[in-house]
C-alpha cells in the first residue's frame, strides 16, 4: 500500500469512532497444531504403559537400555513439545523445526517403552500435518532477553522436580521397602544430577527411573545454558538517525497530536512509511506489539506507515494493539486494518486565552494558590534552554530522588529524560522555598517541586511529569500549573495538555441524578479500583482547572486480546515489573532515571487536593 493511494481518504477529520467490521482472523490451523503438540506432549508424560499387547512381547526381545533411554526421551521429549505449544500457536518458525525433529523421537519412545502404536501413530500425524502447513509456520523470534534463562531454570526446576516424583512413583510393585516422601524427594535430587539415590528398585526399574530423572536434569541444564548464552537480541532503541527523522516530522506535524513528542523515547522502536513522510512507534512487550498516540507525520500518509506496523506484527505473530490515539487517528486505524477501537478516557486539555483564576468554579484552586504564595513560594517558569547546567542536574536528581517508586513509570505520556539537549524547547516550572532562619537547607537547595513540559507543535505543550519535595506543603502541583499557565502567553504557548483520566466519561455520567444502575455499578467499581489506581482523584484534580476534554482510544485486534494487552500496557507504564525483588537487588546500584509517568504521579497529594 502507498501512501498516496490513500491522500484523499486518510486527511478527513471524523465526527467519531465508528464500529467497523474486523479484519480476517488468524489462521486456525497454528492454533489447533499447537493446542494437538500440548496433548501429545501430556501423553508422552503421562500415558502409561502398556503391558499386554503384541508390541510389548516384542519389545521384550530388546535389551533392557534401549527401554530405559526410550522411558527418558519419551518424558524429555513430552515436556519440550510442552514448552513448543504456544510458539506454535504464535506460528513461530523456530518451534516449527523443533516440533518436526522432535516427534519422531517421541514416536520411537511411544513405541519402544509404552508399547503405543496409536501413541506413535498421533506423534507422526501430527508431524505430517506441520510439513502439510510448514508455509503457515513462517513468523520471526521475539526480542530476546537474558531474564528468560533465570525463568526456565526456576520453572524447569520446579517441573523436573515434580515429574521426577512420579516417575519415582510410577514404579510401585518395583520398590524395596516403604521410602518416605523426603526419602523419594532426595531420591529425585540427586537423580537430577546424575546420581544414585536412597531408594532401590527391582526388576530392573532403577536403569529407567535413573535414565529418566538424569534425562529431566540434563533438559533443565542444557535449556538454561541455550538461554543464557545465546546471542542476545537487542532491546527497542530509537537510533541517531531515526530521532533525527522523527524530529523533522514533528516540526512539520507535531501540532496534530499533544502526544507527538513521546515518540522520541529512545527506548522505542519505528517503523516509517514508504515516503518517509510518517512514522510508528512501539515497544513490544510480553508479545504484544504495542503503540502510543496517533502516528507521526502527514496524516496523508498514515496508512503507509500503519500498513508497516501491521507487516511487522504479522512477520513475528505479535499482537497489535495501540494506547491513547486520538479521535482520528482511532479511524484511521480501524479503517486501514480492520481493528476496533475502544474509549480509554480522556485527556484534559486548557486554552491558555480562556484561562482565568477568577469565577466561583476556581475558587478552590484561587484559594490554594494565594494560601501558598503567602507561606513563601516563589515560582519561575523557563524553556530548559535558559537552565544552566547545575540547575538542570539538581533538577535530574531531585526528580529521581522524590520518584514514590522503585520502578520508573511511563511509557505512552512520558519523556523519559529531563534537560536533554535536543529537547531544549522543553518547558520546566519549579517552585522555590528558602529554608526558614536556623533551619538546614536541603539537599536541592530552596527547590521544592518540578513540572515537566514538553513541545506539542510551536504554540502548545505537553504535561510529563510533576515532582515534589514530600516536605513540602500540599497543593505544588495547582501552583506550578497556575504559574505555566499564567507565563504561557510569553513562552508563545496557546494550549497546555495536562493529565490523562482514565474512564472519566463514566465517573461524570454515573454521580449524575438519574444514572441507571449499571452506570452506578461501574462508577462504583471505579471508585473502589481508585484506592490502587489514581483514575477518580486523577479526574477531580485535571476538572479543577475547567479543562476542555478530547478522548482518546484504545484500538485492538479482538476482544479476547484486551487482557493481555492490558497487562502488557501496565508492564510498559511500570505498574507490573518482572524484576528481581529488593532483597535480591541489594548489592545492585539502582540506575536513577528522571521520568515519570506524567499522570500517575504525585496519587497521596492529587487524591488530598481532589
Amino acid at each position: 500500500m502507498s501512501d498516496s493511494q490513500d491522500a484523499e481518504t486518510s486527511g478527513k477529520v471524523p465526527t467519531r469512532i465508528r464500529r467497523l467490521p474486523r479484519g480476517p482472523r488468524p489462521e486456525a490451523v497454528p492454533t489447533a497444531v499447537g493446542t494437538a503438540c500440548t496433548l501429545i506432549g501430556l501423553m508422552d508424560i503421562v500415558f502409561p504403559r502398556l503391558r499386554h499387547s503384541r508390541v510389548h512381547a516384542l519389545a521384550e526381545l530388546l535389551p533392557g537400555a534401549v527401554s530405559s533411554l526410550a522411558a527418558a526421551a519419551s518424558i524429555v521429549v513430552g515436556l519440550l513439545l510442552l514448552m513448543l505449544a504456544h510458539g506454535l500457536k504464535r506460528r513461530k518458525r523456530r518451534a516449527w523445526v523443533a516440533a518436526v525433529g522432535l516427534l519422531p523421537v517421541g514416536a520411537a519412545a511411544q513405541l519402544l517403552y509404552r508399547h503405543s502404536v496409536i501413541g506413535m501413530v498421533l506423534s507422526l500425524v501430527l508431524m505430517g500435518v506441520l510439513i502439510r502447513y510448514r508455509a503457515e509456520f513462517a513468523a520471526l523470534p521475539d526480542p530476546r532477553s537474558r531474564w528468560m534463562a533465570l525463568a526456565n531454570f526456576v520453572i524447569m526446576g520446579a517441573v523436573s522436580v515434580t515429574v521426577g516424583l512420579l516417575i519415582v512413583r510410577s514404579h510401585p510393585d518395583a520398590i524395596e521397602g516403604s521410602p518416605s516422601l523426603g526419602e523419594q524427594l532426595e531420591h529425585v535430587l540427586w537423580g537430577l544430577f546424575g546420581f544414585e539415590g536412597p531408594v532401590d528398585y527391582r526388576h530392573g526399574a532403577d536403569y529407567t527411573v535413573g535414565y529418566s530423572l538424569g534425562a529431566l536434569g540434563l533438559l533443565t541444564v542444557a535449556t538454561t545454558a541455550y538461554l543464557a548464552f545465546r546471542p542476545e537480541h537487542p532491546a527497542a532503541r530509537l537510533t541517531a538517525e531515526d530521532e533525527e527523522r522523527l524530529r523533522g516530522l514533528l516540526a512539520a506535524h507535531g501540532r496534530r497530536d499533544s502526544l507527538g513528542h513521546f515518540a522520541l523515547r529512545r527506548d522505542k522502536a519505528v517503523v516509517f512509511s514508504p515516503t518517509g513522510k510518517a512514522a510508528v512507534c512501539y515497544r513490544v512487550v510480553s508479545g504484544v506489539m504495542l503503540a502510543s498516540g496517533d502516528p507521526v507525520g502527514d496524516v496523508e500518509a498514515w496508512p503507509g506507515a500503519i500498513a508497516r506496523f501491521m507487516e511487522e506484527a504479522r512477520a513475528h505473530s505479535w499482537t497489535p494493539a495501540v494506547m491513547g490515539c486520538s479521535e482520528t487517528g482511532g479511524e484511521v486505524w480501524t479503517r486501514e486494518t480492520g481493528l476496533d477501537a475502544l474509549e480509554l478516557g480522556d485527556e484534559a486539555i486548557v486554552d491558555v486565552a480562556d484561562f482565568t483564576l477568577s469565577g466561583r468554579a476556581m475558587r478552590n484552586v484561587r484559594q490554594m494558590v494565594k494560601r501558598i504564595e503567602r507561606a513563601g513560594y516563589q515560582t519561575r517558569v523557563r524553556r530548559a534552554t535558559e537552565l544552566s547546567p547545575g540547575e538542570l542536574e539538581a533538577i535530574r536528581r531531585a526528580a529521581a530522588d522524590w520518584r514514590g517508586t522503585d520502578t520508573e513509570r511511563g511509557f505512552s505520556m512520558a519523556l523519559g529524560r529531563i534537560g536533554d539537549q535536543a529537547d531544549g524547547d522543553a518547558v520546566i516550572a519549579t517552585a522555590h522555598k528558602a529554608a526558614d532562619e536556623g533551619a538546614e537547607e536541603g539537599p536541592y537547595g530552596d527547590l521544592k517541586a518540578v513540572l515537566h513540559f514538553v513541545p506539542w507543535g510551536r504554540d502548545g505543550m505537553s504535561l510529563e511529569l510533576m515532582r515534589r519535595d514530600r516536605s513540602a506543603d500540599p497543593g505544588m502541583n495547582e501552583l506550578l500549573i497556575v504559574a505555566a499557565l499564567r507565563a504561557a502567553p510569553e513562552l508563545g504557548v496557546e494550549r497546555v495538555s495536562l493529565n490523562f483520566a482514565m474512564f472519566r466519561s463514566a465517573l461524570a455520567r454515573g454521580e449524575k441524578l438519574g444514572a441507571g444502575p449499571v452506570l452506578r455499578g461501574w462508577r462504583a467499581l471505579l471508585v473502589f479500583l481508585s484506592r490502587w489506581f489514581q483514575i477518580e482523584s486523577l479526574y477531580k484534580f485535571n476538572a479543577k482547572f475547567q479543562p476542555r476534554w478530547e478522548p482518546r482510544f484504545v484500538v485492538f485486534r479482538n476482544t479476547r486480546d484486551l487482557p493481555r494487552i492490558g497487562l502488557a500496557a501496565m508492564q510498559a507504564e511500570g505498574f507490573v515489573s518482572l524484576a528481581l525483588p529488593r532483597l535480591l537487588r541489594r548489592g545492585r546500584r539502582p540506575e536513577r532515571r528522571p521520568c515519570a509517568h506524567r499522570h500517575l504521579t504525585e496519587g497521596r497529594e492529587l487524591q488530598q487536593a481532589a
